[in-house]
């Protein structure tokens, strides 16, 4: 009789188990993006940004990364270890994809926490192949806060998952004095932080 209900509470367990297995989502896919200043994991939101997701991991698979750099550093004060890193083709007419429809925040649930990936853009729907890394919280590039920089916000699609000790060492690289139009002169890096190769990690 013990060994009957131990059989059953075993195979209960089972069958468990395998629908929590079926019901679990599959994992995200991760991008290893390899850079002269170290190596940065960053694992892509296909869920919940899948237009934003889709376009970057293009850019990945196409090798339209290899060889293009982190060009801007932007601390949130002259010496702050937060900010923003950006980098990716940089308009590069050689590397450059057609731009994409924007996914704000507002419709994906993702925010601009410490490590978020986002999209660079003009205005919405200009967004191609550069990108930038949240350095610690930076909730004003959200879409629909009060204190948003634009309405619109910028379309989060990922985060870092390693490396992040990389992307504070780029915000504190060099940058030229003289480099850069408008708000963005003095943030420009010098020398660059050149990406060597990225390759997806794991398909979804």
């Amino acid at each position: 009789m013990i060994r009957r209900a131990l059989l059953g509470l075993a195979l209960a367990a089972v069958f468990t188990a395998s629908a929590f297995a079926q019901d679990a989502p599959p994992p995200l896919p991760r991008v290893q993006m390899e850079t002269s200043a170290g190596r940065i994991v960053i694992e892509v939101e296909t869920v919940k940004a899948p237009i934003t997701a889709a376009n970057f991991l293009k850019y990945v698979d196409e090798h339209r990364f290899d060889g293009a750099t982190f060009y801007r550093a932007m601390q949130s004060a002259p010496g702050a270890t937060t900010g923003l890193v950006q980098g990716g083709v940089n308009n590069d007419p050689e590397r450059v994809l057609p731009p994409i429809a924007h996914e704000p925040t507002t419709q994906t649930g993702l925010s601009h926490v410490d490590g978020a990936v986002s999209m660079a853009r003009y205005a919405p729907g200009t967004a191609t192949g550069d990108f930038f890394v949240s350095v610690g919280p930076t909730p004003s590039y959200d879409a629909g806060r009060s204190f948003s920089v634009d309405p619109d916000g910028f379309a989060v699609f990922g985060r870092v998952v390693q490396g992040m000790d990389v992307v504070r060492a780029i915000l504190a690289a060099p940058t030229s004095p003289t480099e850069g139009e408008g708000f963005m002169r003095g943030q420009m890096l010098e020398p660059k932080i050149t990406i060597l190769q990225a390759w997806r990690d794991s398909l979804p």
